[in-house]
């Protein structure tokens, strides 16, 4: 039997609706916390500075397990397609990367709690609704509803060059996520066949088991202009933003309200709540003397080639989050710098906080012994200031094995 269907009114409720789900139990903390995985060489910054961090996967499962360990709440990768070189420089910075798709979701096997993002690029490609529905139940029983999924649309035009495609308009491919995001959510709720014959892709008698566990799996997306908002706040949890204004702390306060604002805003006219989350580097040291000079280290030893390729490769794309950014110490890399002493950085988070800003998803430069100081440091501070809660215990759906019913 199969149901012609057009494009549903309201998207399927979130797992956060559902009182067992671990993403109901993370958002449960007042101040969420991310960690924001290398799995790209380079890191976000271009420097020649000595450090440990390593794109491969044995580095970035040890920083999971750790930062689980800790409490953060979850861990997410980027998708990219760089050609031969990456962005250019003695580093070819980003030339080497594990796709954060297959990557991510297989770190479910090796972890209890933590919420698992992963990134794809859904217009590359012959990607199908049907594809990702079956891929993405699937995941949501191996990780017992911590996996999730970044559906990103593109904003470089080398990337879709590479699967033989033309980059499509800024607002039509938000369209398109539409439709792939509305698809995916028909074939995740469905007890019937479904025949549809677009727009965009097809299909005919389409049937997907399991069903997720909590509806559908988490879903996020990332973007600064209208057409993502009006997308993200349809459809996602989270929602990752940068300070509209530049990268430094003092312009993000001043811009992140007003931006935050408007999301809430939108979200609420579709009777949705969204988290949003943005992505500081954390350069912290004892002292704010220290943390400076650490930072003057990092930016002395840029590749500078590498510096100028990523900033070129940002200014071909159509990309709107940030368009109107000051952008200062450029090769230390990320959309937002904390720099200080343990102090400082939680008067930052306090501050973005403040803003209206749900959490934070973190990047460092040196990833494993900067999580390590941070965890010392900063992070005990974060609970007196209550940014965190004692983590509640996971919710026994999320905790059953792998062959409970």
């Amino acid at each position: 039997m199969s149901q012609h269907f057009s494009l549903p009114s309201s998207p399927l409720l979130s797992p956060g609706d559902f009182a067992g789900s671990p993403l109901s139990r993370v958002l449960q903390q007042p101040f969420l916390l991310g960690l924001f995985l290398p799995i790209q060489a380079g890191g976000w910054t271009p420097s020649t500075l000595p450090r440990t961090t390593s794109w491969t996967f044995d580095y970035n499962l040890a920083l999971t397990r750790r930062a689980e360990e800790l409490g953060f709440d979850l861990v997410f990768g980027l998708a990219q397609w760089a050609s031969k070189g990456g962005y250019g420089g003695t580093t070819k910075y980003r030339e080497t990367s594990l796709d954060s798709f297959i990557a991510t979701a297989a770190l479910a096997g090796a972890t209890e709690r933590i919420l698992l993002i992963s990134t794809l690029h859904i217009l590359y490609g012959p990607w199908h609704p049907v594809h990702l529905a079956k891929f993405g139940a699937t995941l949501d029983h191996i990780a017992r509803g911590r996996w999730g999924i970044n559906m990103v649309t593109g904003y470089a035009a080398r990337e879709p060059a590479m699967f033989g495609m033309t980059k499509v308009e800024h607002d039509l491919r938000y369209e398109m996520a539409e439709v792939f995001a509305s698809r995916l959510a028909q074939l995740w709720s469905s007890n019937e066949n479904l025949t549809v014959d677009g727009p965009y892709w097809s299909m005919e008698d389409a049937f997907v088991t399991p069903k997720p566990r909590f509806g559908r799996p988490i879903m996020v997306n990332a973007s600064g202009s209208a057409a993502g908002i009006r997308y993200g706040v349809r459809h996602s949890d989270i929602m990752f933003i940068t300070s509209p204004a530049g990268n430094q702390l003092e312009d993000a306060v001043v811009s992140v309200p007003g931006h935050v604002a408007a999301i809430r805003t939108a979200a609420a006219a579709e009777g949705r709540q969204v988290r949003t989350i943005i992505n500081p580097m954390i350069l912290c040291r004892d002292t704010e003397r220290e943390a400076i000079a650490y930072r003057d280290a990092i930016e002395a030893a840029a590749d500078t080639e590498a510096v100028e390729g990523f900033a070129e490769h940002g200014r071909r794309g159509d990309a709107q989050a940030w368009r109107n950014q000051r952008r200062l110490h450029r090769a230390i890399g990320g959309n937002l710098h904390l720099v200080g002493a343990p102090e400082q950085i939680v008067e930052g988070f306090l501050k973005l906080r403040d803003a209206g800003v749900d959490g934070v998803q973190l990047t460092f430069y040196d990833f494993a012994p900067d999580l390590e100081h941070f965890a010392e440091k900063v992070l005990p501070l974060m609970y007196q200031a209550g940014l965190r809660l004692p983590d509640v215990p996971t919710a026994a759906a999320s905790r059953q094995p792998a062959f409970a019913g």
